[in-house]
Formats: C-alpha cells, sequence, structure tokens
C-alpha cells in the first residue's frame, strides 16, 4: 500500500518546474492529484512556454498515482471555485493543498531600485505571487478541513531565517516570497481547530525547465551550466521538493511543522529521501556558508 493512498490532492501551478515535480511525486506515493494551470496543449499563458498541465497528469500516472488536469486561472475566483466544487463532487474530499502558483520570473527586474523597476511588471507580479494562493485557499479551505490532519503547503523561494536577513533582488520579488512564507504562519493559526497542518516548503536553486534553458542545457548534462555559473553546482531536481512535499503528507506527525518554514535540503535530512541521482543537495546551508561568504563553488559536504 502506498503511503498516499486513498488522499486527494491539488496541486496549484502544476504546469511546470516546482508544481510538476510535487504532483509528480504525490502521484508516486498514491494519490490523486488534480494539476492545475492555464498551459494547455490548445492554450498557451503570458508565459508561452510549451509546457502543459496535461502532461503533468501523465507524469503522476506514469508514477503510479492518478493525475487530473484541468486548467484554472487562479487570479479568477470563479474558476477557483469551479474547481473545487469538481473535486468535492468527484472525491468528496481534499487532503492536501499545494498553493504553487507563480509564474513571474519574466516580470522582475533584478537589482533595480523599486523606483526603476516597472510598477505595472511589479504589481503582476505580488498578484500572481499572492491574490492567487489567497483566492485559492479561501475556496479549498472549507472542503480540506474536513479531512482531519489536512495539509496546506505554501511553496516558496528562501526559508524566513533566510529571507528575513537578505535583499531578494527586488523589493517586489522579496514581498512575494516573503508573504508566501507569513502566509503558511497565518493559515497554521487559522487551521489549528481544525486538526490541520501549514508549512511553507522552499526548494534550493532548482533546475527547471525555465533554468535549464536559461543556461542552456538539459537535465542530461546540466552540469556544464557551471561553466557559466560554478555555484550551480548546487543545484537540484523539482522532484526533490517533490519528495519533500510527499513526505511531509505522509507523515502521521506532520503537525510538528505546523507554521514553520523548511526546504527540501533541510526535510531531506529530516526524513531520508534523496534527490534523482542519489544525493541531498542542502541549498540554503551552502548559500550562507559558501557562496554568500564569497568562496569558491564547491559542493563538497553539502550534497
Amino acid at each position: 500500500m502506498k503511503p498516499l493512498h486513498g488522499k486527494v490532492a491539488l496541486v496549484a501551478g502544476a504546469t511546470r518546474g516546482a508544481g510538476r515535480g510535487i504532483a509528480v511525486e504525490l502521484g508516486a506515493a498514491g494519490a490523486t492529484v488534480y494539476v492545475t494551470g492555464r498551459t494547455t496543449r490548445t492554450q498557451r499563458s503570458e508565459y508561452n512556454r510549451p509546457e502543459t498541465i496535461e502532461e503533468t497528469a501523465e507524469l503522476v500516472y506514469h508514477e503510479g498515482g492518478r493525475g487530473i488536469a484541468v486548467q484554472v486561472d487562479h487570479l479568477d475566483p470563479e474558476q477557483v471555485q469551479a474547481l473545487i466544487a469538481r473535486i468535492e463532487k468527484e472525491q468528496g474530499r481534499l487532503d492536501i493543498l499545494v498553493n504553487d502558483v507563480w509564474g513571474a520570473e519574466h516580470l522582475a527586474q533584478w537589482n533595480v531600485p523599486m523606483w526603476e523597476h516597472s510598477l505595472e511588471r511589479g504589481l503582476r507580479m505580488l498578484r500572481l505571487a499572492v491574490d492567487t494562493h489567497l483566492i485559492t485557499s479561501h475556496f479549498a479551505l472549507p472542503l480540506l478541513t474536513r479531512s482531519k490532519n489536512g495539509l496546506v503547503v505554501e511553496i516558496t523561494d528562501g526559508t524566513a531565517e533566510y529571507n528575513s536577513t537578505n535583499y531578494r533582488l527586488s523589493m517586489f520579488y522579496d514581498l512575494a516570497k516573503m508573504s508566501v512564507v507569513r502566509m503558511a504562519k497565518s493559515l497554521a493559526h487559522e487551521l489549528l481547530p481544525y486538526s490541520c497542518t501549514a508549512v511553507a516548503v522552499t526548494p534550493g536553486w532548482m533546475r527547471s525547465e525555465i533554468m535549464l534553458d536559461h543556461f542552456g542545457v538539459t537535465e542530461e548534462n546540466w552540469r556544464d551550466a557551471t561553466v557559466k555559473e560554478p555555484h550551480f553546482i548546487i543545484s537540484e531536481t523539482p522532484r526533490f521538493v517533490g519528495r519533500a512535499v510527499a513526505a511531509l503528507a505522509g507523515d502521521p506527525e506532520v503537525a510538528r511543522w505546523n507554521g514553520h518554514s523548511v526546504s527540501s535540503g533541510g526535510l531531506a535530512q529530516v526524513y531520508g529521501f534523496c534527490d534523482l541521482d542519489g544525493s541531498q543537495p542542502d541549498c540554503w546551508r551552502y548559500l550562507v556558508e559558501v557562496q554568500d561568504a564569497g568562496k569558491p563553488a564547491n559542493a563538497s559536504g553539502y550534497r
């Protein structure tokens, strides 16, 4: 029996990257996984990327789960409400909510003062990163709270500890990612009477489809990117954070993480899972002790 057999999950924002990796690993653990996003085989989002929610659902099936693709714009309350109504009608329950909607890399202007940053792009970034999560939780939590030990995972970039002491390259990006950490903290308080748990989870330096394209490499030859960026040696696949979320979802004592901010690398040390190559990259410790400290790239002892 797989640990999540009989469980129903919604991964909001599962077209690519962390969302796809999480959906696939929840499926591998036996869950029925609703995968949502804006890009389908017949329609692309403003990202104009080739990855689709149908592909993600097929990958979930390939790993032994049940993947159900639903096109949803999570900024549209009516679409989100209809999604939750469908899950309730088809499954009668929701055990795991993963808020991973983002879709804003193309909007950020890195290392640009906020008064010089495009206001339109900055505010759009905040809407995609924050409003989407709030809208989704608003409609999904009444169903999730019916399931004892329901789990909400807020996916962000950076732990609370790291983000509180470091500027994240853009005020708008900084606000977006720290807001998501705070959402988990607030939801932890509000979900406590319902025996449900909320956790903020961050991957490390993730080899998403977009990141691989940025460096002009594939997953097969990703190490070639270290010629251009040596610290990329600490990077991880999207499946690593997927295994982190699956470990949380399968933990009968997951309430110990309520309100916490954790990383894929940190959870790997607790639960013992590895990335696809058998390593356990600890990106956030590496960033502090090696990259931010100005030391030469060397992942020895960090993966």
